[in-house]
């Protein structure tokens, strides 16, 4: 069995409003109220403390008025949150939620045909019928599992609905390979030599943003137009989103449909862009959600991604006689003619190159 999630924007009237923020707010507080008294508890006894919404539903009557098993997954990942802290505690310990955190969601379960998608509409517990933009008809076969509903901070609704189903697809043996080179400006470069010219959406509308947000520091904390201006900001960067994740889904669709096999970098995003001083170039482009892209859609077509190693010398070794020259490592050397053989370089080309063929032999090993 495999799990899918259809994402969906959803319409709610004022009193559906009302009562997902009463929902997001008491999961808020139950996961916070559970974490103190862990905290509290732990500190007297040295023992954790294993509480559940239940117990505080009789002091806290307003609890029973939104849905429990909202509640039920805010106890479950405080629990795993818990627990990954005291398993490996590098990982962190767990945090508050804040309330004026503009990020806003919780999940709940389908039992008993409490949730339904159809003729527009998503059943929520709780909330009733909302209005669905329901870009695409859900297959027969899939068994719905849970949704998430999620407020942006620019105050839109989305309902993200996780389904399961029987996998059924198989792996087919890879033929045509296809290997890419993480560029900064580009997004990548391909063992063909092509790249996809990426338009760099935030570049373009970092003036603007910088307007914007210069006006909302500006104004007064508090009022209310702060808030206006804090949504139209949120807005810009949602646009910005919105667009980068439009052109990345195009672009890996594009490569699934025409490749068997995609090798790639085992890049670590967050430590170039700490050590390179790049990270706003590095975020624009968005390689880390492409790859993840590439990654899902090639697997439900049987295809394969293959992460080579980020130490593996892509651009410094010949793509044609396989010498190896370090001098190279300087980037900005941009092309270059191999002391062996002769041949002449692209950097970004024959590092794709390279990759193409070590995504191969780790294929077919």
């Amino acid at each position: 069995m495999a799990n899918k999630a259809y994402k969906f924007r959803i319409y709610p009237n004022a009193e559906q409003q009302i009562m997902f923020a009463k929902t997001f707010g008491c999961v808020r507080f139950i996961y916070n109220r559970m974490l103190a008294d862990k905290i509290k508890y732990y500190e007297e006894t040295k023992q954790k403390l294993n509480n559940t919404p239940a117990q505080y539903k009789k002091e806290f009557e307003w609890l029973k008025e939104v849905d429990s098993l909202a509640l039920a997954n805010a106890q479950i990942n405080l629990q795993t949150a818990y627990g990954n802290f005291f398993r490996s505690p590098k990982i962190g310990f767990p945090k508050f939620k804040s309330k004026k955190s503009n990020q806003k969601s919780y999940t709940t379960n389908c039992v008993n045909g409490n949730i339904t998608v159809e003729n527009y509409y998503i059943k929520l517990p709780k909330i009733g019928l909302v209005k669905l933009k329901q870009h695409r008809m859900i297959p027969s076969g899939y068994k719905l599992k849970s949704v998430t509903v999620s407020q942006t901070s620019s105050g839109k609704y989305y309902a993200s609905v996780l389904f399961e189903y029987e996998n059924q697809v198989q792996e087919i043996e890879p033929k045509t390979f296809l290997g890419l080179d993480f560029s900064m400006h580009e997004l990548y470069r391909d063992s063909n030599g092509d790249e996809p010219c990426y338009p760099r959406y935030y570049r373009q509308a970092e003036k603007r943003l910088k307007r914007e947000q210069r006006k909302l520091s500006l104004m007064q904390k508090g009022s209310k137009n702060r808030d206006k201006q804090r949504i139209r900001v949120a807005k810009h960067h949602e646009k910005v989103a919105n667009q980068r994740k439009d052109f990345l889904h195009k672009q890996s669709k594009q490569i699934t449909n025409a490749y068997d096999c995609v090798c790639v970098e085992d890049l670590n995003m967050k430590a170039m862009s700490q050590a390179l001083q790049f990270g706003k170039s590095i975020s624009d482009n968005g390689w880390g959600m492409f790859v993840t892209f590439l990654k899902y859609k090639l697997e439900e077509q049987g295809k394969k991604l293959v992460k080579v190693d980020k130490f593996f010398a892509s651009s410094q070794i010949c793509s044609c006689c396989g010498y190896k020259n370090t001098e190279t490592k300087n980037l900005s050397i941009r092309a270059w003619d191999c002391p062996k053989c002769g041949t002449h370089h692209d950097r970004d080309i024959n590092a794709a190159i390279n990759i193409r063929n070590e995504g191969m032999r780790i294929a077919f090993a």
